[in-house]
């Protein structure tokens, strides 16, 4: 298997807003779940509300939501896609939906431990 490379995911309809910084989803960052995001599992997947924006997002792939769910946990966004099992096949589907998880702010970059002085 070969090292793990960078992928962003950048674009979508919010980059026509004018001023707009797409944010770019590296694989190689490690991410979390918004603080200001809710997030319920459901039968179907799972649901997430923003508090800070209002906006609510369906998530309709179970895999999905244990990758969101386990990137608090994960070094990357890339360990928790290789956690999960994802194959070569399966990326793209995974990075653009990760990718629109950001673009959305539902998931950020999570700032690296500071080790207690």
């Amino acid at each position: 298997m070969s090292a793990p490379t960078a992928s962003t995911v950048t674009g979508g309809r919010a980059d026509a807003a004018a001023g707009h910084r797409p944010v770019e989803f590296d694989t190689l960052d490690a991410w979390e779940l918004n603080p200001k995001v809710a997030l319920r599992p459901e039968p179907f997947g799972a649901l997430l509300y923003h508090f800070g924006t209002r906006k609510l997002s369906f998530l309709k792939n179970l895999t999905v939501v244990g990758i969101v769910q386990s990137l608090r946990e994960a070094d990357s966004a890339e360990a928790a896609l290789l956690a999960a099992g994802i194959t070569p096949a399966q990326r793209p589907l995974y990075l653009q939906a990760l990718g629109a998880l950001a673009e959305s702010g539902m998931i950020i970059r999570r700032e690296p431990a500071t080790p207690d002085a």
